[in-house]
Formats: structure tokens, sequence, C-alpha cells
């Protein structure tokens, strides 16, 4: 098994309970780490033999740009999207935080983080 990581990925997006949220916009931060067996792309080098971290990144963009009130709703689309669309993915997690968070306070983000894995 090996990990492959796709970190920091910095989204501008519509999510939040307060109107202003989602007609105004936020930045957000996608952190998203999978885990695959690699041993056969490790000797193959061949792309069609590992997780395509594209592929990954283009679901997470595309995720993010559907509207949703909570960041756990969209956390748990993007790895249900990422269990269909990619096969080689036993196990994924995702944390998407939200940047300097309307909630009456000097905060950085607010970060949610989901963990699933493959149903066998």
């Amino acid at each position: 098994m090996g990990t492959i990581k796709v970190e920091n990925i910095r989204v501008f997006a519509h999510h939040g309970c307060l109107k202003e949220e989602t007609t105004i916009g936020s930045d957000y931060r996608v952190d998203l780490k999978v885990k695959a067996d690699l041993k056969t792309s490790a000797t193959s080098d061949k792309l069609s033999d590992t997780v395509d971290y594209v592929l990954l990144n283009r679901i997470i963009k595309e995720e993010m740009q559907i509207p949703s009130y909570l960041l756990e709703t969209v956390a748990q689309r993007i790895l249900d999207r990422i269990f269909s669309e990619d096969q080689k993915v036993k196990k994924a997690t995702v944390c998407v935080s939200k940047l300097n968070p309307p909630i009456g306070g000097d905060v950085e983000k607010v970060t949610i983080k989901i963990t699933a894995y493959r149903n066998k």
C-alpha cells in the first residue's frame, strides 16, 4: 500500500449557511490523502497503473463549485466521486478548510476532515 497526497488546493467557492457566504463566496483550502497499491506502477512507470492526481485535483475543483451549506457535504461528495471514478483507491481522507470564516473572531480557518474506505 502507498500514499498519494494532493495538498493545499486553493479554491474560491460559495459555501455556507449565511446568505452573504453563498453570495460573496470565500477562499477554501482542500487537502487529500489516498491509499492505493502502488507496487505495479512503481515498476511499470505507467500512469494507467496508478492513481492519477490530475483526476483527483479535477474532482475536488468540480465538487467545490457546487454550493452547499456544510463543508461536510462537500467533503463527502469529493470522497464519493473519488471512489466512483478510481477503483485503485482503497482509502481516502479529505480536509476542507474555510479560510477566514465569518464567525465573529480572528480565526485563520475552520476545517472538517472525513476518512472513507472502499466497500469490498
